[in-house]
């Protein structure tokens, strides 16, 4: 099928519809108002409108296959998502980037490329956009006075929409597509992440309750490893997730609680913060908590519940290294308690957090586990004790543009080996 031709001949036929929309009275098709099922009768009258011009107004032969993928396209510009439409059924592209409507960016393979497909206007682009935070069920608003907002896609895709004129150069849309199946440990062995027998010890350490911390770069694939890491919880467990946006695919969970923000609405009210769902976790009788990732002050909250018998809970956050997620925790929970000693957020830190796993984006754009590291104590300077357990290291065959290496076991020997013995897991770590 060439994808060249099926959007030529779409966009004739767009263009005819639009110039004939009283005649099709196309326009009526926007009726916010009306219900799911008035609606659902004109998108089917709709339909045959567009087979009908389809039918009448293309010259060129179409095979069934073309004939239903040019009707699709035709439809998605006006009832659907446009230029997105296309773009989330390619399997490849992995984050979409709308720079303004005719500024349109797509990762494929790693790499970052423009894409042929625009908007006719910003106008188009702005009802788009109305679409995604309306048909999202997330309880999200945008507007004027609402210029900022994150959301998701229905097949659980994560949206950051900013509209003009905070962005300059016009609406900007983030779309951070969401994987089908569920990420496994398996599939991370595939693409070459990490090795079995590491992918063994995570297990463990999983079953034996110890809490788990996940950091890295933006696009380092933190996500995406908590969700493979999560499914080896016991599924006899109780789990609550709390994220911004869901995007967690834990299976095989029976007792499991996804809770999930919510912004301001336009009057100012009614937010739901991270913070205030971590702290109605804690009445919910959870087994495991598991924070999608903690930017601010719920980082305090966060390690509170890791102290005060939630062990086994799981979180991620951004930083370059280990080091670096240490002192950005510790700035995190000055923002949730400013009175607080630093000696006491380090004491914090150390008791609750037992294995930090750090990733990392290489220059070759493959996402790597850079480093798996133990959270031993505080020493007598009041600095927060790390042992890498696991290191990456490049091999001779890693080249300018591809690199080569593994995780490599480190001198130090597991510390705090409590859990396991207590769990009756013996493993050599």
């Amino acid at each position: 099928m060439n994808d060249e031709r099926i959007q030529r001949i779409a966009n004739g036929c767009i263009a005819y519809i639009k110039l004939n929309a009283e005649k099709y009275k196309i326009t009526k098709l926007w009726d916010v108002d009306a219900s799911e099922e008035e609606l659902r009768k004109k998108d089917e009258e709709f339909k045959d409108i567009i087979a009908s011009v389809t039918e009448e107004k293309v010259e060129e032969y179409l095979t069934s296959r073309e004939r239903i993928e040019v009707e699709a396209r035709i439809f998605s510009e006006f009832r659907g998502l446009g230029v997105l439409d296309v773009l989330l059924k390619d399997e490849d592209i992995t984050e979409i980037m709308i720079n303004g409507p005719k500024d349109i960016f797509a990762e494929k393979g790693g790499r970052i490329r423009r894409v042929e497909q625009v908007y006719e206007d910003s106008d188009r682009l702005r009802d788009v956009i109305q679409r995604i935070v309306r048909d999202s069920g997330a309880g999200r608003e945008i507007n004027d006075a609402n210029p900022i907002v994150d959301t998701r896609l229905r097949d659980g895709s994560r949206v950051n929409i900013v509209l003009s004129p905070i962005a300059r150069f016009g609406h900007t849309v983030t779309i951070r597509k969401f994987s089908r199946e569920p990420m496994t440990m398996e599939k991370l062995l595939e693409y070459g992440s990490l090795t079995p027998e590491i992918a063994e010890v995570l297990r463990k350490l999983v079953e034996a309750r110890y809490n788990i911390f996940i950091c890295g770069g933006t696009g380092s694939g933190k996500t995406t490893f908590l969700n493979a890491l999560s499914n080896y919880i016991p599924k006899t467990e109780r789990i609550i997730t709390i994220e911004d946006s869901a995007e967690l695919q834990i299976v095989g969970v029976d007792n499991l609680i996804s809770l999930e923000t919510r912004n301001k609405n336009s009057a100012g009210k009614g937010e739901i913060s991270i913070r205030d769902l971590i702290k109605s976790s804690l009445r919910m009788r959870p087994d495991r908590i598991v924070v999608g990732e903690v930017r601010g002050g719920e980082a305090l909250d966060m390690l509170q519940a890791m102290n005060t018998g939630h062990d086994g809970s799981l979180s991620t956050g951004h930083a370059n290294s280990t080091a670096d997620m240490i002192s950005r925790l510790e700035t995190m929970v000055l923002q949730g308690s400013e009175g607080l000693p630093l000696k006491a957020i380090r004491q914090q830190i150390a008791s609750a957090i037992d294995i930090i796993v750090h990733l990392s984006r290489l220059r070759d754009h493959t996402r790597k586990t850079m480093a798996i590291s133990e959270v031993v104590r505080m020493d007598e300077n009041d600095n927060i004790v790390i042992h890498p357990l696991y290191e990456f290291r490049e091999d001779r065959n890693t080249r300018p543009d591809k690199v080569s290496g593994s995780l490599v076991r480190s001198e130090y020997p597991l510390v705090h080996r409590e859990k396991l013995e207590a769990a009756g897991i013996l493993i050599t770590i």
